[in-house]
């Protein structure tokens, strides 16, 4: 038997020739696809070193991550064009062709919408925290709507019916969010706070006993750092059903101040008072003074009340500037002589009918009052 004849010879409808021919086909599509990808990412990397734009990254990064599985199935595509294949068989091998493509495009779609929504993020986080929180949740929402169409386009593919198959979804939709209530409760939940905006990255909140700064808007929960270093994890729901403090958007802070002086202070120092502390807190540029009063008369001491405002929501100026003007508070006092009152009680102890009493002062045990 000679060659001619051996390559002559059918096996599932086609010769020899026909199956190495396609074989053949297969493996050239193979490799030439693999150099041609290898030398596109190579001079495109090369290129996108030299410019300052992302896109060209985007581009880069989306070649170097197509899978193998996609140039093997269009490899094999290619070689099953030499064959010579029944009607049902030439569209299984299209289909199969198409799903591999669309599980590639998947992977691409769902990496171009993530790189957007933290390029977007990203840029916008410093100057409108808001919006970017919005765009994380609408990012979601895009890629859901992504991979619904994919999987539509999939299940057309393979000749289930679209129109039936989205009915039936519908309808048993329902009963899934039934079953998950709560799931999509937190779910709204993630939608609500992206649209209404009660916080955003990077706000500082508090709900009951606990706060900590916003560092993740999830799905299904949100994510505060406290001020101790550990995570505390809110379902969303849950967290929009309480009351929240949002410190971050605080535009001042106020401050209240409460002093005593002692009950044998001057009338005249005492109604220098108000001004003095005025005075101290003028000098301060973060502190706009609000009111100083005399309040009331105390157990052991005359009593002040002095309110001001910090300028500055951050708690580290708060503080600062009221460490300041507590400074100086002291300070001045010291040199107007000014004594601060502290706990005192007085005994009068009655010696006889006929002699005047005697008043011993009684001072507190030293170190009660914080004083030694």
């Amino acid at each position: 038997m000679n060659v001619m004849a051996i390559l002559e010879q059918t096996y599932l409808g086609n010769t020899i020739l026909q199956w190495g021919l396609a074989l053949l086909v297969a493996f050239v599509a193979l490799v030439t696809i693999r150099i041609l990808k290898s030398f596109a990412v190579r001079r495109l990397r090369k290129l996108a070193e030299r410019t300052s734009t992302d896109l060209d990254d985007l581009i880069v990064h989306l070649l170097s991550s197509t899978k193998f599985f996609l140039i093997l199935g269009l490899s094999l595509y290619a070689g099953s064009l030499m064959l010579d294949l029944p009607g049902d068989s030439r569209d299984f091998v299209t289909n199969i062709a198409v799903l591999i493509f669309l599980l590639q495009a998947t992977l691409w779609g769902n990496y171009v919408i993530k790189y957007l929504v933290s390029q977007f993020v990203e840029a916008r986080l410093e100057e409108d925290a808001s919006t970017a929180t919005m765009v994380n949740a609408f990012g979601f929402v895009a890629r859901l709507i992504f991979f619904s169409v994919i999987l539509l386009v999939a299940f057309g593919t393979v000749g289930f019916d679209v129109s039936a198959l989205v009915t039936g979804f519908g309808i048993g939709g329902i009963a899934i969010a039934l079953a998950v209530k709560d799931i999509l409760s937190d779910l709204f939940g993630s939608l609500t706070i992206a649209l209404d905006k009660p916080f955003v990255l990077g706000d500082f909140i508090t709900t009951g006993d606990y706060a900590g700064t916003v560092e993740h808007i999830g799905l299904k929960t949100t994510r505060l750092r406290s001020n101790t270093g550990e995570q505390l994890v809110f379902s969303n729901a849950d967290l929009l059903g309480s009351r929240l403090r949002n410190y971050k958007r605080m535009q001042e802070r106020r401050a209240l101040m409460n002093l005593g002086v002692t009950y044998d202070t001057p009338a005249e120092k005492l109604a220098a008072i108000p001004t003095i502390l005025q005075e101290i807190i003028d000098t301060h540029e973060l502190a706009r003074f609000d009111r100083a009063h005399f309040a009331d008369f105390g157990d052991f001491s005359l009593n002040f009340q002095v309110v001001f405002w910090v300028t500055k929501p951050g708690y580290a100026d708060f503080m600062n500037t009221r460490q300041a003007i507590n400074l100086e508070v002291y300070e001045r006092f010291a040199t107007e002589g000014i004594e601060f009152a502290f706990p005192t009680q007085t005994l009068y102890v009655e010696k006889g009918s006929d002699e005047p009493a005697n008043a011993v002062p009684l001072h507190p045990t030293p170190g009660l009052d914080g004083r030694d």
